[in-house]
């Protein structure tokens, strides 16, 4: 059977509907063109109009009337002057058609560099979130980003600076290799250089990659507002921790949020391990919990780089020793090792008297090394004992003796610490440049932040017990005698050391008595070596 061609009508139709929307689409637009003055005008006369009355609902009842009269006589008084009404047409028409002009539009979504820029970073998630296998893949190639990504930021730059990431249900986000890929891909298409924050919601499937600011570093040492037993380590993320305290930063005051890491004998992590690079601020760091520790303590220093970074607080009052020698760290260390069996012992035996600890029990002691292993390397060299074995009493029983022991190394030497330190400073700080690794071994998890490889000094992470990862700025704590700090800086620390101590009290006689292990198992009365006082016998 023949085919029967179509009729005109129908062959020729879809062209010809073409042509009238095109028809129309013209005459619209020159229309609207024509009529552009006046749709403004009414625009704006229906604007003038919802103004006057929302300014109508607004008026108090008792106050229409006088209202109403006030408008008709400024009619009766337009009427009635000479071109009046026609004043009063010109300047509501100008005054609807300033209100009604045509305004910037306001950016609803991305631009075409924005759009290609999130089409690029789905199109590099497509090998992670994707099988081959789904029936409705989220990331497939070619597909639309706006499945994949339901929010987004960007900045005056065009970079992003939030996004929120949906990935299928099958991924294995509770594994932290996959979540360290996914992370990796997103710092590197979003731009090096700066510091991202993920948080990760596995019940909803969820990412939320967030672009961080960096933490000031403009707030320099001075008086915290803390209570006894805590200290400040440095300040962090506003929305990271509950509390903040008032600082002097620059000329101004204002509210920051701290790393407050608690002492005493209700304290869970009673001693801190700081590892960082050379110049990362592990001193500052040191520097600045000393001062904050002679406001009701009393404190013992051990330099083992031999740098005299400490010597500023030399003969101050509260300062038991500063110490850069093997010798002299040697025995300060054997001292405060005799010093917490004693006050060990001097509290039990007033807690078996029904009595209340001596008041020289309670005063805190700090002990600060820097730099041990160097120590360490010389007391090996010189047939001697690691000064890290000496440490062994105050730090399993400072605690309840109120000894308090913090320890700054570098990451080189970080093997060398014994399991003594290992276990007992569950308080950790990481500072200056470090690898998501580095980071990981010493505080013993991930930060959820990419770290970058230029930060400043005093910039880094902390952990407190088994509490999460915190960003950390040290303040600003540099030695006062260096040439190179700001008189600023200097003046801020030299106003915080203690007052020097007169040449009557000079000397180690200040030091409290300890009890020798010898003694208090032999009981005849000996003399330390140490404070040159004798020893207390236990019996």
């Amino acid at each position: 059977m023949a085919r029967r061609p179509l009729p005109r009508i129908l062959s020729s139709g879809s062209a010809s509907i073409t042509r009238s929307r095109e028809i129309a689409r013209t005459a619209a637009d020159n229309a609207t063109d024509v009529l552009h003055p006046l749709i403004t005008i009414v625009r704006g006369l229906r604007l003038l109009a919802a103004a006057g009355r929302q300014k109508w609902a607004a008026t108090p009842k008792d106050r229409r009337g006088p209202t109403l009269f006030l408008a008709a006589a400024c009619v009766l008084v337009v009427a009635l002057i000479p071109y009046g009404p026609l004043l009063a047409v010109i300047t509501v028409m100008s005054a609807a058609a300033w209100k009604g002009r045509d305004r910037t539009p306001v950016k609803t979504g991305p631009d075409e560099a924005e759009s290609a820029r999130l089409q690029a970073l789905y199109e590099a998630l497509v090998p992670y979130f994707s099988t081959a296998d789904d029936p409705s893949p989220l990331f497939s190639h070619g597909g639309d980003w706006d499945k994949g990504f339901s929010s987004h930021t960007f900045d005056a730059d065009g970079r992003l600076t939030s996004l929120q990431v949906n990935y299928p249900a099958f991924f294995t986000d509770s594994e932290p290799a996959s979540r360290s890929r996914i992370e990796q891909l997103l710092q590197a298409k979003s731009g090096r250089g700066r510091e991202y924050h993920f948080a990760w919601d596995e019940e909803s499937n969820h990412l939320v990659m967030t672009v961080l600011d960096a933490l000031p570093v403009s707030i320099a040492a001075q008086r915290f507002v803390t209570a006894p037993g805590e200290t400040v380590l440095g300040f962090t993320d506003a929305d990271s921790v509950r509390r903040t305290v008032p600082v002097r930063d620059g000329d101004a005051t204002r509210d920051a949020p701290p790393v407050v890491w608690r002492t005493g004998a209700r304290s869970t992590e009673p001693h801190l391990l700081v590892v960082g690079q050379p110049g990362s601020g592990t001193t500052t760091l040191m520097r600045s919990i000393a001062l904050q520790a002679l406001q009701n303590g009393d404190v013992i220093v051990v330099e083992g780089s031999g740098t005299g970074e400490y010597g500023s607080l030399a003969g101050r009052t509260g300062v038991l020793a500063v110490e850069c020698g093997l010798a002299g760290a040697l025995a300060t260390l054997e001292w405060a090792a005799h010093e917490t069996e004693r006050r060990l012992i001097a509290a039990n035996r007033a807690r078996q008297a029904g009595h209340p600890a001596p008041e020289d029990t309670k005063r805190p002691l700090w002990i600060l090394l820097d730099r041990p292993s160097v120590l360490g390397h010389l007391a090996a060299a010189d047939g001697r004992p690691d000064p890290q074995e000496l440490l062994q009493v105050p730090l399993r029983h400072g605690r309840a003796a109120g000894v308090t022991v913090v320890m700054a190394d570098q990451f080189d030497c970080v093997e060398s610490l014994t399991e003594t330190v290992r276990t007992h400073t569950r308080a950790r700080a990481v500072l200056g440049p470090a690898s998501r690794e580095q980071i990981e071994a010493v505080l013993g998890a991930e930060p959820h932040t990419t770290p970058t490889p230029d930060v400043p000094p005093g910039r880094g992470y902390a952990r407190l017990g088994t509490g999460p990862v915190l960003r950390l700025q040290v303040p600003a704590t540099p030695d006062p005698y260096d040439d190179a700090t700001s008189e600023a800086h200097r003046q801020a620390v030299l106003d915080l050391l203690p007052d020097r101590q007169s040449a009557a009290d000079d000397g180690p006689a200040t030091a409290p008595v300890p009890v020798a292990v010898e003694t208090a198992v032999a009981g005849p009365a000996a003399r330390d070596p140490l404070i040159g006082a004798p020893a207390i016998a236990e019996g």
